[in-house]
């Protein structure tokens, strides 16, 4: 007889770990709290670009609710500003986002119980949720650990960027390098995500397709590199399969893999016998 979890969602997947709202929250909390502090000050950013454009206030809310990307949202501002048609802020948006295609290879949604919490995982992944969510101990992390980062995220970028629409533009619509926030954001992020797995030769792969898109196609720079990386990865991934030199999936400990009993269950197993 499993024992529910308290505070869960809805379960499809049976035989995980305990996991309650309140201790998922506190190690998401824990884990995201310098990133949330960069996810504010980027959405106060985006604020006060927004109103330096002279766009409403309510379209931070509506491009969080359709769009939900950093760089796109600046990006999209931008386009919005000046004049452009939707087809094209529609295909610079699928170009840019692009990479989202393949976060789904080593993301844990199987980790996310319930269809409902799935869905809200895969609409609110972002480059931050992706990084917090997929380090080595990708496989034991709980479904409220998980959609706890993504709620704290999605919130917190949604407030900070009403609040220097609202606020910041008074005294940071003037200040200079602002828009640095996002470069240093992501070279920090990509720092912490080479020592969680220090893998030279993709660094080595990501740096010499950046170089070769900057050189070949600087005004495509970002799909350019990104196309090529990944190429480099599927040529990579075709010779270790040869090789036999995959790596393998980390694999659970013997007591992370046995079901949650109540105390009840032996009792009724001596009924039964």
């Amino acid at each position: 007889m499993t024992k529910d979890y308290q505070g869960s969602p809805p379960s499809d997947a049976p035989d995980q770990a305990p996991d309650t709202i309140r201790s998922g929250f506190q190690q998401a909390f824990k884990l995201s709290a310098v990133m949330l502090g960069g996810m504010f000050v980027l959405g106060m950013g985006l604020g006060v670009l927004v109103n330096s454009y002279g766009l409403p206030w309510w379209l931070l809310p509506l491009l969080s609710a359709v769009i939900f990307a950093g760089s796109v949202e600046f990006l999209t501002a931008s386009l919005l500003a000046a004049g452009a048609p939707i087809s094209s802020i529609a295909l610079t948006t699928l170009l840019v986002n692009a990479r989202h295609l393949v976060y789904g290879i080593s993301y844990p949604l199987h980790r996310v119980r319930g269809r409902f919490w799935k869905f809200f995982a895969i609409y609110t992944l972002c480059d931050e949720a992706y990084v917090l969510n997929t380090g080595a101990d990708r496989e034991r992390l709980g479904s409220w650990r998980i959609l706890w980062v993504h709620i704290l995220l999605y919130s917190v970028w949604i407030s900070s960027s009403l609040l220097g629409f609202v606020v910041g533009a008074g005294f940071l619509g003037h200040l200079k390098g602002i828009d640095f926030v996002m470069t240093a954001l992501f070279t920090v992020m990509a720092m912490d995500a080479y020592r969680e797995n220090p893998d030279r030769v993709a660094a080595c792969c990501a740096l010499g397709s950046a170089a070769l898109a900057l050189v070949l196609a600087p005004g495509s720079m970002l799909l350019v590199s990104m196309s090529a990386y990944v190429v480099l990865l599927l040529v990579r991934f075709v010779l270790a399969r040869r090789a036999g030199t995959l790596p393998q999936p980390p694999e659970l400990a013997p007591a992370e893999l046995q079901p949650v009993q109540d105390e009840t269950s032996g009792v009724q197993e001596a009924r039964n016998d």
